[in-house]
């Protein structure tokens, strides 16, 4: 099995590789990382050919078919996240090999599939597709083992993308906010009055080496969201940054030597990035963060852990 150390998955399962970055929340891409360190594995590296050059995304995806097959040989149920090295609907996957990936996915319904997407236009375009072909008239749509999310970092990209993950019949819809990258308002009247139509939210502070920081308000102004309407709510990491008053004063960890960002009059390089934090806050908003590391920083938002799943999931 792939184990992999995401918290709300048990394993991950990659038919596709590779990427190109779309927006903000892409700018650190851990997988972007990844891919580079598997292309100059030799047991890896004809899988990742392409992909990367320099570093970085090169825009080409390829397809892995010595791996479609590994569902079928996973025994004990679990849930897995499909591609968390590439983005299944990403333009250059033929609609013929999504295809393949879900009647794979149907014929292993012992398992439950966990989509996320930052391009929902086409996974729109083929479920539109997918919606007319016969199997669905044996009444295995929309499959209960299939769950399809988007990712959003801010609000911008949540007006862009949720609307149309909401056109698409899923049996769970569900929104990834990492890495969370300013204050979302899940309640526009042009969309979603009260999250009707979204069954869990998932959200965490960015980790790595350029990880930016993640004002612990937009966490808890998603997780009161979610507690007013009834939805899951999986709070993953602060990532590597936590806020100055869960820091110890006694703790070595908070003097000057670690790194710190605030909110407030200046960001993390002493100027402000408008593609990143549109607005200044106002002083009762304003927040002290240290960059003590994802592992030390935790996944405890007001001093509890909230690993929420939606109901009747295994998670749950």
């Amino acid at each position: 099995m792939n184990k992999t150390k995401i918290q709300w998955t048990d394993a991950v399962w990659n038919p596709v590789v590779g990427c190109s970055k779309l927006s903000p929340g892409c700018a650190n891409c851990y997988a972007e990382v990844m891919a580079n360190r598997l292309a100059a594995n030799p047991a890896t590296s004809k899988r990742y050919a392409g992909t990367v050059r320099k570093g970085r995304w090169t825009g080409q995806v390829n397809t892995v078919e010595d791996v479609l097959d590994e569902p079928r040989h996973w025994t004990k149920p679990r849930m897995v996240f499909v591609n968390s090295m590439s983005d299944l609907f990403h333009e250059s996957v033929p609609l013929g090999f999504i295809l393949i990936v879900y009647d794979i996915m149907l014929g292993c319904l012992q398992h439950t599939f966990q989509i996320l997407t930052k391009r929902p236009k086409r996974a729109l375009e083929f479920y539109r597709y997918w919606e007319g072909l016969p199997i669905h008239a044996h009444g295995l749509y929309p499959p209960k083992n299939i769950w399809l999310g988007v990712s959003v970092e801010n609000q911008k990209t949540a007006d862009e993308r949720i609307p149309i993950l909401l056109q698409i019949d899923a049996a769970v819809r569900f929104l990834s906010c990492e890495p969370l990258l300013g204050p979302i308002d899940l309640h526009p009247n042009s969309y979603n009055k009260s999250l009707t139509g979204l069954h869990w939210i998932i959200a965490g502070g960015e980790s790595g080496s350029h990880a930016r920081p993640m004002h612990p308000a937009w966490a808890r102004a998603l997780r009161d969201q979610c507690q007013a309407a009834g939805v899951p709510f999986f709070f993953k990491s602060f990532g590597e940054w936590l806020p100055d008053n869960q820091v110890s004063e006694h703790d070595p960890r908070h003097w000057p030597r670690f790194s710190r960002a605030r909110f407030g009059t200046l960001d993390i390089d002493g100027r402000w990035s408008p593609d990143v934090y549109p607005a200044k806050f106002p002083v009762e908003q304003q927040e002290c963060l240290y960059r003590i590391g994802k592992k030390n920083a935790g996944d405890l938002l007001d001093g509890k852990t909230w690993h929420e799943f939606p109901v009747g999931s295994r998670g749950a």
